[in-house]
């Protein structure tokens, strides 16, 4: 040994240290458990993101992947992201970028993916076979980045920086929703609807303590990507207000003949997150174990154009609605959800009610903005100190340049320039950079307005920072301008769970479906949604006569039609193009009593399978009352259909129409009613119902209204003797070259006892005096006050007060309305 060596082993001392080993797991699992808490599996409440679906988002903003940019391999994301941002593996920052372009995941997704991201029941292809870019509701969501909206923090190497949270335009949390599975804890919540929750947002922000009741007339459930329907609300009022319940969610399935000799059932949505094979398994197992009974076989007609479309064929003899029980006894055609609403506040984890989360929310984008208008004012007014030193030196560019030309370098010319001229060190070292071609009579110009611009700008700018509503209102119109950008129709209907029909496990497989027939009230809103009441009690003697008592809540529904009938009573739909539909509101959805949102109900178009997109359904009647119908065309037509004239068909006309006309409207009602027409050019026409002679089916009616040249009918309704006191005319007047939804134009609300009744085949009155640039009606309608009037995409409109005169003009709107109708009585 060298005396190298044995130096080195004396200096060596072994270093032992005595740890507990307890105590070192406690704290290793505590730090690993908040690492999984914070860093990985749970939402942010103020963005609704994971900090890997956040640092995705930001990376791709950061490469330009816009929407209207080609699309780069997914694999270079994933690798962006991994290098640069999220220290985990790229298998999971892969995962969470396919979920967010998955539509059937997300309501709104945040990603475009093209190529193979994967279905219900397969997973995506390599990321290297795939390719994506940023959706458009994603640039919204990293929308101002670069004016201080939020913190910026390190990244995990400390080289680079990335947003603490995102500025998310909208409450994306509560809008897609999210899953994660943390240590000691898991989140899960389900999407909504762009639109509600927008809304409850809004109100929010208008009424800082709206309760919880107010919040769900907006928001009254989720909203699925795939669509179904939930049965049973009770969960989610309960998840609405703790942040913990479940529902129900069943798949939307018809029966159908799918041959001449052979009933179907056909499914055309599912459950949330489950794919069509998965169900077809379930069943073959459910056959073979003799769980279900009665199927023959299944078939997957899903394709790309049609959609999702699973048909199950049942045997002779087997009643479709048994086996569809059964089916969502044992497969996932029935699937529940847990809502557990675990998300991030202020860095730790807290259970959140809807009113949290979007209050929560509101305070984030509060934040955003006010910070967002500082940053503006900040650089607005550092431009126009900038401009206003330009102006200085422009105004007196020639001594300028002598002051310049005699300076021995360039400080003792900033020196002198700032001396001279009284400018800044900023202004005199932005003079020492102009350019010469800046030195012209136009730049002199467009440097003044440019100030003046800066001092508007400026001077709004403060106004905002100093007025706290006023942030509040101008959060709520970025909202509201997200919705109309973004904003779909609801997909996924809300009704009571109906009571369940099995019987013993011995009898199910010859088990009848018997649907308890009780009194209800089926109605018919402007936007076509359609549902039902049903009565507290199931007596159903005198259903047609007796109104159903319930007390209702409703604020923005507007009503087209109601009718009283009972649940499994066949009732009629009638149509602009004169047909007559049979149909059974058995399987409407049912709305609760204290609280009726049509706008949870089912289209009409879609519950009874309308084929031609030009048909639109006017008016619910009574197959079994023994009073007519009475229908108005466009061209002035108007009939009465004899009572129970009904073809023993599932559709028939009522009306011969004549060419390019159509039936404009249509009621049921006696020879005491009295019924009323009005046309473009503002005439109101009312006649005695008795005047007009019921007709069979088959004839085309007799001169209802006398139309002068180029003007047609556009509303015909009738008015009871019960009503005639209380009734109102609402007509909306505007311009007839303005185009369609552009122009408000002005209304007038006046009672109906106002109006003279005249003759049948008569003109009438005025019911609106036009102003100036007006030349036609666009809408008008009679019926009991009070009118209730929405706008094109349901959302509620004010009308003008009540009791204006016959002939008066209108009053100006400031939003265009669409349609007008009564409220729910």
């Amino acid at each position: 040994m060298s005396r190298s060596d044995s130096t080195a082993d004396a200096s060596f001392t072994e270093r032992i240290e005595d740890v507990d080993v307890s105590t070192e797991m406690q704290g290793s699992f505590l730090e690993y458990a908040y690492s999984v808490i914070y860093s990985r599996a749970l939402p942010d409440a103020r963005d609704g993101l994971k900090p890997v679906q956040r640092r995705i988002l930001y990376q791709m903003s950061e490469m330009g992947l816009r929407p209207d940019r080609g699309h780069v391999k997914s694999a270079r994301v994933v690798g962006e992201v991994m290098g640069k941002l999220h220290p985990h593996g790229d298998t999971a920052i892969y995962d969470a970028m396919v979920r967010m372009a998955q539509p059937f995941t997300l309501r709104v997704p945040l990603i475009d993916g093209h190529g193979n991201f994967g279905s219900l029941d397969d997973g995506p292809a390599a990321p290297r076979y795939t390719e994506a870019r940023l959706a458009a509701p994603a640039l919204s969501m990293t929308a101002d980045l670069d004016e201080d909206v939020v913190d910026f923090v390190p990244n995990y190497d400390n080289q680079l920086t990335q947003p603490d949270v995102l500025p998310a335009a909208y409450p994306n949390l509560l809008v897609n929703g999210a899953s994660g599975i943390a240590v000691g804890m898991a989140t899960n919540m389900a999407p909504h609807n762009l639109i509600e929750v927008v809304g409850a947002a809004r109100h929010l922000l208008a009424h800082p303590d709206a309760t919880l009741d107010e919040l769900m007339e907006y928001v009254p459930g989720p909203d699925l990507p795939t669509g179904g329907t939930i049965v049973g609300l009770a969960g989610i009022k309960d998840a609405y207000a703790t942040g913990r319940g479940s529902f129900k969610t069943r798949a939307r399935v018809s029966v159908e003949a799918i041959s001449a000799r052979k009933t179907g059932l056909v499914v055309t949505e599912l459950p949330y997150l489950v794919g069509p094979e998965k169900v077809i398994e379930k069943i073959k197992d459910g056959v073979n174990s003799k769980k279900l009974s009665g199927i023959s076989d299944v078939t997957d007609l899903t394709d790309r154009t049609k959609g999702l479309r699973l048909v199950i064929g049942i045997k002779t003899g087997f009643s479709p609605e048994a086996v569809l029980e059964q089916l969502y006894r044992v497969t996932p055609l029935e699937d529940s959800f847990g809502i557990n609403a675990v998300a991030l506040v202020n860095g730790g984890p807290q259970t959140l009610g809807l009113r949290e989360l979007l209050l929560v929310y509101v305070n984030h984008r509060i934040q955003v903005v006010t910070r967002r208008s500082a940053y503006r004012l900040a650089r607005r007014k550092e431009r126009l100190h900038l401009v206003e030193g330009l102006l200085v030196a422009i105004l007196d560019i020639d001594e300028v340049i002598q002051v310049i030309r005699a300076s021995d370098d360039t400080e003792q010319a900033r020196t002198r320039l700032i001396d001279v001229f009284e400018l800044s060190q900023i202004q005199a070292e932005y003079i020492l950079e102009l350019r010469l071609r800046r030195l012209t009579k136009f730049s002199r110009i467009e440097l003044e307005a440019e100030r003046d611009k800066l001092l508007a700008e400026i001077a709004e700018l403060e106004k905002l920072l100093s007025s706290k509503q006023a942030i509040r209102t101008l959060v709520s119109d970025e909202l509201a301008e997200i919705a109309e950008r973004f904003g779909t129709p609801r997909r996924t209907v809300l009704t009571e769970a109906r009571p369940s029909i099995a019987g013993a496990a011995a009898k199910r497989q010859a088990a009848i479906l018997e649907v308890q027939d009780t009194a209800t009230r089926v109605y018919l809103s402007v936007t076509g949604r359609i549902a039902r009441v049903d009565a507290q009690e199931a007596d159903v003697e005198g259903a047609q006569s007796r109104a159903v008592p319930v007390q209702r809540r409703s604020k923005h529904d507007a009503i087209l039609s109601v009718l009283d009938t009972t649940s499994r009573t066949e009732i009629g739909a009638v149509t602009n193009l004169g047909r007559l539909i049979r149909f059974s509101p058995v399987d409407l959805p049912v709305m609760p009593t204290s609280s009726i949102q049509l706008a949870a109900g089912v289209r009409i178009g879609d519950y009874l399978a309308l084929s031609n997109r030009a048909e639109k359904v006017l008016a619910l009647v009574s197959l079994e009352s023994d009073k007519s119908i009475a229908l108005g065309t466009k061209q002035g037509v108007v009939k009465r259909v004899t009572a129970g004239d009904w073809a023993n068909k599932p559709d028939f006309e009522i009306i011969a129409l004549k060419p390019k006309d159509a039936v404009v409207g249509a009621v049921q009602g006696g020879d005491d009613d009295e019924l009323v027409f009005v046309a473009t050019d503002s005439q109101l026409l009312r006649f005695p119902a008795s005047s007009v002679r019921p007709q069979g089916r088959t004839a085309g009616g007799m001169a209802g209204i006398k139309l002068a040249a180029g003007a047609d009918v556009i509303f015909f309704g009738s008015v009871s003797p019960e009503e005639a006191e209380s009734a109102v005319v609402v007509t909306i007047a505007i311009g007839s070259q303005t185009l369609t939804g552009t122009d408000p134009g002005s209304a007038k609300v006046s009672d109906f006892s106002e109006y003279p009744a005249k003759g049948r085949a008569t003109g009438g009155v005025r019911a609106q005096r036009f102003l100036k640039g007006e030349d036609a009606l666009s809408l008008a309608w009679v019926g009991p006050a009070p009118a209730r009037a929405v706008g094109p995409d349901g959302s509620p409109r004010t009308l003008p007060e009540s009791g204006a005169r016959r002939d008066a003009s209108g009053v100006l709107l400031d939003a265009v309305i669409g349609a007008v109708g009564a409220q729910i009585s």
